[in-house]
Formats: structure tokens, C-alpha cells, sequence
């Protein structure tokens, strides 16, 4: 597998834009690892789509954390008269985030190295899917 280049130009800037956040910045390198077969134009799209999905994948872990201890309705007032519950803007949040994810994975997915020759070479998907810590 070809070693990461930190120096980077577009990596940088990337992550220059990324929030101050150790969690995402994990995310970020731990996705990262599957895409260092990848350079060129394919690697600027990728970079972007890792940043994207760490991003999304520490708020998805926040928000589910939120909805988890907070339930996932809310009270709601219009006036004096009218009250009751509703879906809460975490939940709404939280499903709308979930399909975006789940578009920029299988974006990532489809963009992982292929295998060269005959044989089967690690791509580093196998170590994506089950590296995922709980």
C-alpha cells in the first residue's frame, strides 16, 4: 500500500478547513488509510468525501448520544392554546444527516482502490468495514 503523503497541497487545505475537533480529525485519517493506493484528480475527490464523512459520522455519533438520553420527540407551543409533542430537531437533523452519509460511503466505496492482476490485493476495505470501533 503506498504511505500517505501529509504534505499534500489539497490535503492541507482540507484539513486546514476541518473543525478543531480530535475526534473528527481521527475519523479522518482512520478513512484515509483505505484511499493511499489513490492520487490525482480521483484523490481530490476522495479527500473531500473523507473529510465529509468524518465529519458526519462524530455529529451522527453525537446526535444519537442526544436522542439516546433525550428521547426523540419534544414539547412544542404555538399560542396559548395549542400544544403537544412533535419530532425533535435533533431527530430530524439526525435522519436527514443519515442519508447524506450514507450517499458520501457509497461514494467512498465505489472509489476504493480496485485490485491489480489476477490476484486479490488488500484495498484496505475489509480493514474500513471492520475497523470501526464501538
Amino acid at each position: 500500500m503506498a504511505k500517505i503523503n501529509k504534505n499534500n497541497k489539497e490535503e492541507k487545505e482540507i484539513l486546514r478547513h476541518m473543525p478543531d475537533d480530535e475526534r473528527v480529525k481521527d475519523e479522518y485519517w482512520r478513512l484515509r488509510k483505505c484511499y493511499s493506493g489513490i492520487s490525482g484528480n480521483k484523490l481530490k475527490i476522495v479527500l473531500k468525501l473523507i473529510a465529509r464523512a468524518a465529519f458526519m459520522a462524530v455529529t451522527l455519533e453525537d446526535l444519537e448520544k442526544y436522542i439516546s438520553e433525550h428521547g426523540c420527540t419534544e414539547e412544542y407551543q404555538n399560542g396559548e392554546n395549542q400544544r403537544g409533542k412533535k419530532k425533535s430537531s435533533e431527530v430530524e437533523v439526525y435522519n436527514t444527516m443519515v442519508k447524506n452519509y450514507t450517499a458520501v460511503t457509497d461514494k467512498l466505496a465505489s472509489l476504493l482502490p480496485q485490485p491489480s492482476g489476477n490476484g486479490e490485493a488488500d484495498d484496505g476495505f475489509e480493514n474500513f468495514v471492520n475497523g470501526r470501533e464501538d
